[in-house]
């Protein structure tokens, strides 16, 4: 697995995920449960990753969406 973006932004990486899965890219995000224990105030970034074998179409991706 491979991060590509971290962030505090969850409607930023929802729309980033929206974007790969449409591409055909699994995309994940992590610590999203770190975030509630955390009382949601966003001191914790969430991050983006998919895996190895995708990461490079990934990137080009969120590139072309201006998004890197």
């Amino acid at each position: 697995m491979q991060v590509l973006v971290k962030s505090n932004d969850p409607i930023r990486l929802s729309f980033l995920v929206s974007l790969l899965r449409d591409a055909g890219i699994e995309a994940e995000l992590l610590d999203s449960h770190v975030s509630a224990v955390e009382g949601s105030i966003g001191a914790f970034p969430r991050r983006l990753v998919v895996s190895d074998d995708d990461a490079s179409r990934a990137r080009r991706i969120l590139q072309d969406a201006g998004e890197t």
